[in-house]
């Protein structure tokens, strides 16, 4: 399944192919105008809407592209089994434990608890009954804000499976010196250009949710590196405040720049953050998120989530109503979730009401 690190790579890049991937899923994603949205909105740019939710494999999202590089070089590790680490409702464990199954390796997930004060729902629907279904092995981390614990207890999964004779391989929540989840999206910076023939003034400025700044600082390498110095990256902040995820975003694209030996790309200035959405925090509801949630379904019929595209979609409205120096479109890239709102259930409709 892996394809081959060769410039004939279904997939390659011409940033990218020297790097091991499993092809897994379905690209290129779409581009569509939100006419309707805009219109409602009265936006002084228009939004369009890059559909990695349709990216295939277990409801899709950008944890797909994310993980078509650390299944490949699983893949090539001769890994049998794979951990990963993640809340509760995370898209990326459930993306990681369908993407296990697919190419017959054991998973293993772990959930750590980030959301506190949340019921029986929130613990057994959406992406954990999806986890349970594709068949991980699921193990709980009582800590929500503890990266290097959580994965210093899959270490310790993985060390007992070695013991055992598995072959473990362990993608790493806390940065970590190789983020090969950031490939995905500096392939996706070059997918995208193709996709608007190359002409980057179509483009004003790119919106996309910013948590362990992978999606964020991979698009953004990737679009400097292909000459993409007129478009702003603009991260939503879904889980740490502006100053703490700018500081983060740069180190990752540091280490993405160091991985493709492309040196600095990214200026300080390119690194843009926007935490107004971010309200009291990860996973939690607010009344910006929970509009842009309701318009992006009643005018577009897009299902957005509570933790990241509702809150990424309420950023980039905010960006594309502000007045253009430029002209060019507001890119809001989706990056999927859907499974979780079934476990924010009770909380949507009461915010709906």
């Amino acid at each position: 399944m892996t394809s081959a690190p060769e410039e004939s790579s279904p997939g390659a890049t011409s940033l990218t192919r020297v790097f091991p991937r499993a092809a897994l899923g379905h690209f290129p994603t779409p581009l569509e105008p939100a006419a309707r949205l805009s219109a409602a909105r009265g936006l002084s740019s228009p939004i369009v809407i890059k559909r990695d939710d349709c990216s295939g494999l277990a409801f899709g999202g950008n944890k797909v592209r994310q993980l078509e590089y650390y299944m490949g070089d699983a893949e090539a590790c001769g890994a049998t089994m794979v951990l990963i680490t993640g809340a509760v409702q995370s898209n990326y464990v459930r993306t990681a434990a369908a993407c296990a199954a697919r190419m017959g390796m054991r998973c293993v997930v772990q959930l750590e608890d980030r959301v506190a004060g949340k019921g029986a729902l929130y613990h057994s629907s959406g992406n954990v009954l999806l986890d349970h279904l594709l068949g991980a092995e699921v193990i709980h981390y009582p800590h929500g804000e503890d990266e290097s614990g959580a994965d210093a207890n899959l270490e310790a999964r993985a060390q007992a499976a070695r013991a055992a004779g598995e072959v473990p391989y362990v993608i790493h929540l806390s940065e970590q010196p190789r983020p090969l989840g950031a490939l995905g999206y500096v392939s996706a910076a070059e997918e995208i250009a193709a996709q608007l023939e190359h002409d980057q003034s179509a483009v004003r400025t790119i919106v996309v949710a910013s948590g362990s700044a992978v999606t964020h600082a991979g698009l953004l390498v990737g679009l400097r590196a292909i000459g993409w110095d007129a478009v702003d990256v603009v991260g939503a902040c879904v889980r740490r405040d502006a100053t703490q995820q700018a500081a983060r975003v740069l180190r990752v694209a540091r280490t993405v720049e160091a991985m493709l030996c492309c040196g600095e790309v990214v200026q300080v200035a390119d690194v843009i953050v926007d935490d107004e959405a971010l309200g009291e925090g990860y996973g939690t509801l607010n009344p910006m998120t929970a509009a842009a949630i309701r318009d992006g379904a009643r005018l577009e019929g897009l299902i957005l989530d509570p933790v990241y595209t509702g809150k990424s979609f309420a950023c980039a409205l905010k960006w594309a109503g502000q007045k253009a120096e430029r002209p060019g479109s507001t890119v809001f890239w989706h990056t999927g979730g859907s499974p979780a709102i079934f476990a924010y259930g009770d909380t949507l409709l009461e915010a709906l009401e």
